[in-house]
């Protein structure tokens, strides 16, 4: 950003010669000529001031060359012009793609220089400054030097090109040469055998099975045992059921909670089961699936090199052009997420409906009291938690649509949504394992229930006249309902007073607990 130099209505002369006013200016003016020479003279002060502010300004920036021409670049960054073009071009959310994701692109920039020195592709000296790099990017230290928005090149250029002008800088500047100055370049040397259409899906999906690893399966398993624990714990609590929010027949509250538990139980399966998809990767394809400009053993071990570092069990893709022309492994991925979000959404909301009062609502659970409630209203505790894990939900399906979407982009040999694509789906993984962990540990663990109040309410419930119905006959249940909801009486207080069975046998029929197992009543 510039400084303007004053001008104060009239052009300035050199020093020592008389200043060229406009005449239309004189006639107008009812300034002094004296006044006029000393604001010529604080004219050009101020553009002697403006000029030396610019050089300053100057020094803050290097120029580096692309295959466009030459870029301005701040002097302390890391990045070349390729991506100071890419920062100009997308300036538009401010958002930027994930840890996860610039640590897998560092994981394979790390494992290609290995790899293509044992191939004596790069010599010792260079592969050892692009491995201390890549080594940084992986561990976070130049983070800040990732500065692209996740609305960029669809293929995710930018950020590879961001990638490898970063180490490419760094590791220059570790054997002692001057930044910018290409002594490591970033596509000669540390894109060497590669392609961004291969390494960006290819950085996705290390990124994403990361994740789900390390994230979102230990979050769903310690909600599943938080549900189950839960489950065991009110077994023995008879409450009424709701369908259609209506009232139904009763059922324990451990039983309730085991159909979340196994909701929980199936969402780790379905997580789990899209693993193997994730991990078969398009590396060895550069531009369009052919494997041009790399030496046929790099990609395989660069794959074995990052299974060394994970833990993990990627391998290469066994056709190239679906692993870089289609994104369905990530669709089915998302799909996932999106099931387990729709769980937890049911989840989270049938907790917080049963928690709903505390004296005018349903109220069969007491929830734990997190945080006030109200700003206005005093003593209002609100079900926070399970709120929270709601628009987690809701977050996670809309990211579903996104990722769907992109897949559709697939046009030819490459898709064109990528970087989209990635935040999208590694957003959706991130926020769900700590809505997961945080709901367990803030909400569910510290569910409590009000027995009294389940208890009342069964026996207020017209539904208990289901069990009455194998003996008596659907249609003479159904009026004693009828008659018990006009009333306000209870279904035993009006099939007592209609003497429709004995005390013995109405007490057994109604029983609320027998009604939680299988069987028909009878008499």
């Amino acid at each position: 950003m510039g400084i303007v130099p004053l001008c104060f209505g009239f052009q300035g002369g050199d020093s020592g010669k008389k200043s060229q006013r406009n005449p239309k200016y004189l006639q107008v003016s009812l300034i002094s000529p004296g006044l006029l020479v000393v604001r010529e003279l604080l004219a050009q002060i101020g553009l002697q001031v403006y000029r030396v502010l610019m050089s300053e300004t100057n020094k803050t920036f290097r120029a580096e060359q692309d295959s466009m021409g030459e870029m301005h670049v701040p002097s302390g960054a890391y990045y070349g012009a390729q991506t100071q073009r890419a920062v100009e071009n997308f300036r538009i959310s401010g958002r930027r793609l994930s840890r996860g994701f610039i640590a897998a692109l560092g994981m394979i920039k790390h494992a290609a220089a290995e790899v293509n020195s044992t191939l004596g592709l790069i010599d010792d000296e260079k592969c050892e400054a692009i491995r201390q790099a890549a080594e940084e990017v992986i561990e976070g230290n130049l983070d800040e030097h990732f500065a692209l928005d996740i609305y960029q090149t669809g293929s995710g250029t930018s950020s590879n090109m961001n990638t490898n002008e970063v180490i490419a800088n760094r590791a220059t500047e570790i054997l002692g040469g001057e930044i910018g100055s290409r002594l490591i370049h970033p596509n000669d040397h540390v894109n060497m055998g590669q392609s961004s259409n291969d390494v960006i899906p290819t950085a996705i999906h290390i990124a994403v099975l990361q994740a789900i690893e390390i994230d979102l399966l230990p979050a769903l398993r310690k909600l599943h045992t938080s549900l189950d624990a839960k489950a065991v714990e009110f077994d023995q609590v008879v409450k009424i059921g709701r369908t259609h929010l209506q009232d139904a027949t009763p059922l324990r509250m451990g039983q309730e909670f085991s159909g979340y538990a196994r909701q929980a139980e199936l969402s780790i399966r379905r997580v789990g089961d899209c693993r193997d998809a994730i991990s078969e990767v398009a590396l060895g394809g550069t531009a369009v699936g052919t494997g041009l400009n790399m030496h046929p053993d790099l990609a395989g071990n660069v794959i074995e090199k990052i299974n060394e570092r994970t833990g993990l069990k990627f391998r290469e893709a066994s056709n190239h052009f679906e692993a870089q022309g289609a994104q369905d492994s990530l669709v089915e991925a998302s799909g996932a997420l999106k099931t387990v979000a729709v769980s937890l959404m049911k989840i989270a909301n049938d907790i917080r409906w049963l928690g709903s009062g505390p004296r005018c609502g349903i109220g069969e659970l007491i929830l734990p009291a997190v945080q006030p409630g109200s700003s206005i209203m005093p003593g209002k505790v609100n079900p926070v938690i399970a709120e929270s894990v709601i628009q987690v939900a809701a977050q996670v399906i809309g990211n579903d649509l996104a990722v769907t979407l992109g897949g559709q982009w697939g046009s030819f040999e490459l898709n064109t949504m990528l970087p989209m694509m990635a935040s999208n789906i590694l957003e959706s993984i991130e926020i769900l394992a700590n809505g997961s962990s945080n709901f367990a540990k803030r909400c569910v663990d510290g569910l409590e229930v009000d027995e009294v109040r389940t208890a009342s309410m069964i026996e207020k419930s017209m539904a208990m006249v289901t069990s009455l119905a194998p003996v008596i006959g659907y249609d003479k249940a159904a009026a004693i309902a009828k008659e018990a909801h006009a009333s306000g009486r209870t279904v035993r207080e009006v099939a007592l007073d209609q003497e429709v069975l004995s005390v013995e046998d109405l007490d057994k029929l109604l029983d609320a607990m027998s009604m939680t197992e299988p069987g028909v009543p009878s008499a």
